[in-house]
């Protein structure tokens, strides 16, 4: 029985699956399209991340996947990690960061 995916995967499992005595059928995406489907990996994998959330393993899996992902973009983009963390760093002291657990419910413009 075929199962239907439309997804970017990680680099191995064509030979996984190769290796299990399946068939599969894959192509290899363009840099514009690649970059779409970071961005749709990110959300999936986010996805996966909030689902897990009530189990501990579970959770360390999916918090790896979403790095995975994310140094995908940071390379595809040829981003600077020591900018990106000097940046959150920045931003934390401006901002703050969430260890007094607000959550915003309104504000009133006057």
């Amino acid at each position: 029985m075929k199962k239907i995916y439309n997804k970017l995967v990680r680099d191995r499992p064509p030979e996984i699956i190769k290796a299990e005595g399946s068939e599969y059928k894959i192509k290899i995406l363009s840099d514009e399209k690649f970059a779409v489907e970071l961005l749709n990996k990110l959300k999936e994998e986010t996805q996966e991340l909030i689902e897990a959330k009530d189990n501990r393993p579970e959770l360390i899996k999916e918090i790896g996947d979403v790095y995975e992902v994310i140094d995908a973009i940071i390379e595809y983009y040829n981003l600077d990690r020591r900018e990106i963390i000097k940046i959150k760093k920045e931003r934390k002291v401006k901002r703050g960061g969430f260890e007094k657990k607000i959550f915003l419910e309104s504000v009133d413009n006057l």
